[in-house]
């Protein structure tokens, strides 16, 4: 007897998702030292000084289970955006909340759309449901909103939106996502997520929609610009009585203490964002000067890094770049097999990896 007879079939068949590989496993593999990683979006400034110095503080009182409802976290949010504490359902990361989506509003029978070349995630959690995956052709690496309106049928539950999407950096105009959740029926929900939002213009705001759409759902994170992907935050709004079901099936525990301490802090450190911002900018003209000087092409990025069209299998040259201690990440598991996501990082960084990917490709 197998296991694999026991379990689910959405689990017995599923794929689970892989990250990018960790410093400490590159190490240990290759015996490589001096490692760089740019390989999982994270913010190369490392943590906020503020929300190390609120861990600090938390730590204390680890022996206890942090406030189940995130009251604090919570009031802080709903603060900075404007909206009521009802609307926000907090995650062990946004991960955790779009799983939490699917899980209250999606199962077998039901429809849940997403576009090529879009974050695994979306697939996972609608494969682990029993739902069936509607899968739209991109354009342009990115999401088709006419591909993906006519794709809604009676049986569409979720529709997820990533914005600026991952792993292409492709973005929408908020104006064409506001025309077609006007387009959209009310039953339907749309998922907005938004992860990596904060490298945007901040005027280009979707949080106001709520008030006219009550079926939308947007998420975001600690992890990218932040700079707390170790300790797991995100959370999303939405209509108070569309939170209220998401938290029934959310579990009581799900962001530690020193999480929400430390995501409180962060909120206010408005000076580490915007330092984010410009390290990410000058970053993002770095790489795309060494891909054009390579005479390689890339998908246009808003977010906080960028997917390069290498010229050939790119797993074979995300692995020899592992041995020269640098970590990106192959994207072939999103139909793109010549293409190497590379998150920013600092100046060095990026120059390090430019140098070996030229030297790798014999385009010095």
């Amino acid at each position: 007897m197998s296991f694999c007879d026991l379990a689910v079939s959405g689990v017995a068949h599923l794929q689970p998702y892989i990250p990018g590989k960790p410093i400490e496993e590159l190490q240990r593999q290759y015996g490589v030292r001096n490692v760089i990683k740019l390989a999982s979006n994270e913010n190369p400034l490392g943590p906020p000084k503020a929300a190390v110095a609120a861990v600090a503080m938390a730590a204390k009182d680890m022996a206890r289970y942090p406030d189940g409802n995130g009251y604090g976290l919570k009031l802080a949010l709903a603060e900075k955006h404007q909206v009521a504490p009802e609307q926000i359902t907090l995650g062990n990361g946004s991960n955790d909340v779009l799983e939490l989506i699917a899980r209250a509003f999606a199962g077998a029978g039901d429809e849940i759309i997403f576009s090529e070349h879009a974050f695994a995630v979306y697939a996972i959690v609608t494969q682990v449901i029993g739902a069936t995956a509607v899968v739209t052709p991109a354009k342009d690496y990115g999401y088709d909103l006419d591909a993906i309106h006519k794709a809604i049928s009676p049986r569409t539950k979720i529709i997820f939106i990533a914005n600026p999407n991952n792993p292409t950096g492709t973005w929408l105009e908020p104006e064409k996502i506001k025309l077609f959740l006007e387009r959209v029926p009310e039953k339907v929900l749309v998922v907005l997520d938004e992860a990596y939002v904060e490298y945007l213009n901040m005027e280009e705001n979707s949080v106001p929609w709520l008030q006219d759409f009550h079926n939308l759902i947007i998420t975001r994170t600690f992890s990218k610009a932040y700079g707390l992907a170790g300790l797991r935050v995100g959370y999303s709004l939405s209509h108070p009585e569309v939170a209220d079901l998401i938290n029934r099936v959310r579990q009581p525990f799900n962001v530690s203490h020193l999480a929400q301490a430390a995501a409180v802090a962060a909120l206010g450190d408005e000076a580490y964002l915007q330092q984010s911002r410009d390290v990410n900018e000058a970053g993002m003209k770095q790489l795309i000067a060494g891909f054009e000087k390579m005479g390689l092409q890339y998908i246009p990025s808003r977010a906080n890094f960028i997917t390069v069209n290498v010229h050939t299998n790119a797993f074979e040259v995300y692995d020899e770049l592992l041995y020269e201690g640098v970590i990106v990440r192959p994207v072939a598991n999103y139909g793109l097999p010549q293409h190497l996501r590379v998150s920013i990082g600092l100046a060095e960084e990026n120059q390090r990896f430019l140098d070996a990917l030229s030297t790798i490709l014999g385009r010095g």
